[in-house]
């Protein structure tokens, strides 16, 4: 008699992947390390639990608590060979889920294990001559203002979602997370960068790193405490640190012809430099000598070396934008005199210029366009007819003419593209 097989199906799809880049990273071992429970905690770790709940988010794309215990149920055989482990559906109830994140969301914790881990991730690297990537981003819910969710400057565009502010810093090239930080979404950018520069350095236990920002990082306070032990920083300046008056100066020499600009390319993938091809910018350096006090009060002078770049692609597309709103310009500051049915006329050239100077300001176009207005008297006689006498009629017409200013244009254009 053949025995009875009995043959049990089971959806593995990219559960064990997952699970196993958790492990490498030692997450499970990590959080167990730095999360203690208490005395009541029974059946699968804190760390185990939330490396299976993690595989549920990332395999099934689900957030919700109370949809993981049935997955679980249903990929029994699949998790228990990945983790080695005994699991049961309880222990991935919602209630036991809730309160891991009770136990997950001390900072001081949580701190600990960011930088474990990150010295774990990062230890097989070396970190000569690479860079880390510090920004921060915001992100919406259609939730109401509460906690960390509140109003603020949306850089999605939607104002009137509650958000929270997120920070982080990233290794490059690899794109390896080193720190996360989430705050109420009514909090300023500025103040976020050195606490996650802070973090990175004591991942890394070392300096010498540079730190690429946005133009918000470019704050004087921010720069002297990145320098201090002997970090570096790259990072646009804003209008407030390089007003337009010192840019002026800056460039001077290059508009005069007494310096030029060098060009720049972008190398292949392989590192490789095709000097015969196009160039993507222009662009010089300087080195200015700084002098500020730290946050902890200390003086700090170094040298900052500037580079001044000028995008060709970035300085065409403004170019063009600028040569569109000229034309448009033109053409409606021509269009001032034209009599159509239900269009109101120009009084008189007094009525003129604020007309004229509210077009050049929609277009944003003050000072590229020439206007000339004039009037012109026309005069004519009207025969005598029966008993009505001869008379003269004298006749006014307002005449607008619009053309570019090309030299301010040009020297307009020229500025376009440069940035510190």
């Amino acid at each position: 008699m053949s025995p009875k097989i009995t043959a049990t199906h089971e959806r593995v799809d990219d559960i064990p992947a997952i699970i196993a880049h958790l492990k490498k990273m030692r997450v499970a071992e990590l959080l167990d390390q730095h999360f203690p429970t208490n005395g009541n905690w029974q059946g699968l770790s804190l760390g185990w639990t939330t490396v299976v709940w993690f595989a549920f988010m990332l395999s099934e794309g689900d957030h919700r608590l109370y949809r993981v215990e049935p997955w679980v149920k249903e990929h029994l055989r699949t998790l228990r060979r990945c983790i080695d482990s005994t699991v049961r559906p309880r222990d991935l109830a919602a209630d036991r889920l809730a309160t891991s994140l009770d136990s997950l969301c001390v900072a001081a914790c949580w701190a600990r294990f960011e930088r474990a881990r990150n010295q774990s991730v990062v230890r097989v690297y070396d970190l000569q001559g690479r860079l880390v990537r510090v920004d921060t981003t915001t992100a919406a819910a259609y939730v109401t203002p509460a906690g960390l969710f509140q109003l603020g400057h949306s850089k999605d565009h939607r104002p009137d979602l509650p958000q929270v502010t997120i920070a982080r810093a990233v290794l490059d090239p690899l794109g390896v997370p080193l720190t996360l930080t989430v705050v109420a979404g009514n909090t300023a950018d500025d103040p976020l960068y050195l606490p996650e520069i802070a973090k990175v350095r004591q991942s890394a236990q070392s300096t010498g790193l540079p730190y690429v920002g946005d133009c918000k990082m470019a704050a004087i306070g921010t720069r002297t405490a990145i320098v201090a032990p002997q970090d570096y920083s790259l990072c646009p300046l804003s209008a407030k640190q390089m007003p337009e008056a010192e840019l002026d100066r800056v460039l001077a020499p290059v508009f005069r012809g007494g310096l030029a600009p060098s060009e720049i390319r972008v190398p292949h993938a392989d590192g490789a430099l095709d000097e015969t091809a196009d160039p993507v910018a222009i662009g010089f350096a300087y080195t200015v000598e700084l002098r500020a006090l730290e946050h902890a009060g200390q003086p700090q002078a170094w040298q900052e070396r500037r580079l001044v770049v000028r995008s060709l692609a970035c300085a065409a597309s403004q170019e063009k934008s600028w040569r569109q709103r000229v034309a448009r310009a033109v053409t409606e500051l021509n269009a001032l005199d034209e009599h159509k049915q239900g269009k109101a006329r120009v009084p008189d050239e007094a009525g003129a210029s604020p007309a004229a100077a509210a077009i050049m300001a929609k277009h944003r176009v003050a000072g590229l366009v020439h206007v000339t207005v004039t009037t012109e008297v026309h005069t004519h006689v009207n025969r005598r007819y029966g008993t009505r006498p001869a008379t003269t009629v004298r006749s006014e017409r307002l005449r607008v003419s619009a053309t570019c200013a090309e030299a301010p244009l040009a020297d307009a254009v020229r500025r376009l593209g440069w940035r510190v």
